[in-house]
């Protein structure tokens, strides 16, 4: 192992290599030994034509991540499993065709750097079939400069599955919190474990480079063992950045909470005030289920155990994230990914395993589009790429789904009182519409599959079926015709339509805690 400043990096990475990078927004993220790569660039024009893949999105809407790539000529193409914190030059240019741009399942492409580690064949899954990332769709494609088929479609012992090839990795940019003078590597501070460990293992496989972000070198043989993650015969090269370059989250410098060094006090799960956003985690806290284990999606699902806390049930969740964290409470917005008081923290794709086996009992996502056929899109709007994340993943094999959000969007104002819900002012766009712009959800193969599905605002509340979206309950208050028929530019089918319970708009509801004991 060799300690390098970050400027020496652009001088590790020829033109046309295949890096991939290590983080999730700013998490596990190797800010510095990016800006390095940079400056290179800009002073050498050098490293051109750059393939770079990652797991997730990569760095925040600003100043960090991708930001250091967004360069004519530095990158011919992106692979990630999500765009939405590429920030505004790069997805500028992957709107605008200046780069190629593929979108896979963020699970899809974790489980993919294991393979390329032990350099099989390639990753054989059957997530994502149906959606967008099916060749019989658009194969991940996210502009018209992308023509090469990374992923396919094969038949393997009478089924359909998508195989994903194994690119070759060139250079893996990682980030650990400590290093020792060997280069063993510990991921102490850190809030998640992600993959930077097969990240590592797969350039090697490859004969490449790995250059590591750390906090601080330490004396060899002063690390426990048992906190090496990445091991010294691994690394080749070792950055020590500065504190504001090796923040543990978007929002956050350092919290020991989010490492598990200390349990905090949940303070945070204050009262939220009575609101559709209350009134929409009310409902769909209605699904979850004594100890089932259930993942929450960023946003209105967010509020759930804000919700749960209030009733009395907190206690009886059994909260993960699809970085790898498990108990606690799910932190949201900049902290994304991690959580207070949890009570494990594995490989990213490891829970991904978990996930696609089935081990989720509930999920809890957000809604943006949805069409009669259930179909839902979540990663691309008026041709903007924002991209799937772990949503493929999560929704292929959960047998129980909840997609929560507002019945439309752009200015919506409501007021809940007494007992009912009044439509102050309508939303300027649709949520339930003709045809979604691309399929992050497959609703038809999902009411095949017999999932149990949900889609929950703070208005309607519809279930799919084989024959499509049936709505089965209103809030009180609210005219089927003229609030919830009128705002839909499908018709869905109608049978028997309930009217929720007028309790759960009222400032006190008390009715969870009854629910979840009668579920069980």
């Amino acid at each position: 192992m060799k300690v390098i400043t970050s400027d020496d990096v652009g001088g590790l990475v020829r033109d046309g290599a295949t890096v991939f990078l290590g983080g999730l927004a700013l998490s596990g993220l190797p800010e510095a030994v990016l800006q390095g790569l940079e400056r290179h660039f800009q002073a050498h024009g050098s490293p051109r034509n750059l393939t770079t893949w990652a797991c997730g999105a990569i760095g925040n809407s600003g100043d960090a991540g991708m930001k250091h790539f967004a360069h004519p000529g530095m990158v011919r193409r992106v692979v990630a499993g999500h765009f939405g914190q590429a920030g505004k030059e790069m997805m500028r240019m992957v709107f605008d065709g200046e780069v190629e741009a593929y979108n896979f399942p963020q699970g899809s492409i974790s489980h993919l750097t294991r393979h390329i580690a032990s350099r099989s064949p390639g990753l054989l899954t059957k997530v994502g079939l149906g959606t967008f990332v099916d060749p019989r769709q658009e194969g991940g494609k996210m502009n018209s400069r992308s023509t090469e088929d990374l992923v396919r479609l094969v038949d393997f012992q009478g089924e359909e599955w998508l195989f994903y090839p194994p690119p070759r990795v060139d250079v893996a940019l990682i980030r650990g919190t400590v290093a020792d003078e060997d280069g063993n590597i510990t991921l102490d501070k850190e809030g998640m474990l992600l993959e930077q460990l097969s990240i590592a293992q797969a350039a090697k496989a490859c004969g490449g480079t790995v250059v590591v972000q750390v906090e601080r070198i330490v004396q060899a043989g002063s690390l426990a063992p048992m906190h090496v993650k990445v091991p010294a015969a691994l690394v080749d090269y070792v950055v020590v950045a500065e504190p504001q370059q090796h923040m543990q989250s978007i929002s956050t410098q350092y919290d020991p909470a989010f490492s598990g060094h200390v349990r905090v006090p949940l303070t945070r799960l204050t009262r939220i005030p009575l609101n559709e956003r209350k009134v929409i985690a009310r409902r769909a806290a209605l699904e979850l289920r004594a100890s089932a284990a259930t993942n929450l999606g960023i946003g209105i699902p967010a509020a759930i155990p804000a919700v749960a806390a209030e009733e009395g049930v907190a206690h009886l969740l059994k909260l993960s994230i699809e970085s790898g964290v498990s108990g606690g409470v799910p932190a949201q917005l900049g902290d994304f990914g991690m959580a207070y008081n949890a009570t494990s923290i594995i490989e990213q794709s490891a829970q991904f395993d978990w996930y696609d086996g089935g081990g989720l009992g509930v999920s809890f996502l957000g809604l943006a589009q949805v069409d009669a056929a259930g179909n839902v899109n979540v990663s691309k709007f008026n041709g903007r790429p924002v991209g799937c994340g772990g949503f493929i993943n999560i929704t292929r094999a959960t047998p129980n789904l909840v997609f929560c959000g507002t019945f439309t969007a752009g200015g919506l104002e409501v007021e809940v009182s007494d007992g009912r819900l009044h439509i102050r002012k309508e939303g300027q766009s649709r949520k339930f519409i003709d045809q979604v712009e691309q399929v992050t959800f497959n609703g038809k193969d999902a009411a095949q599959r017999q999932q149990n599905v949900l889609f929950v605002t703070e208005r309607a509340v519809l279930r799919l079926g084989v024959e499509g979206l049936e709505l089965i309950e209103v809030a009180p208050g609210i005219d089927l015709e003229r609030d919830v028929l009128a705002h839909m530019s499908f018709r869905p089918i109608l049978r028997d339509v309930k009217v929720m319970d007028p309790a759960m708009f009222q400032d006190t509801w008390g009715g969870l805690r009854n629910a979840m004991q009668a579920a069980q």
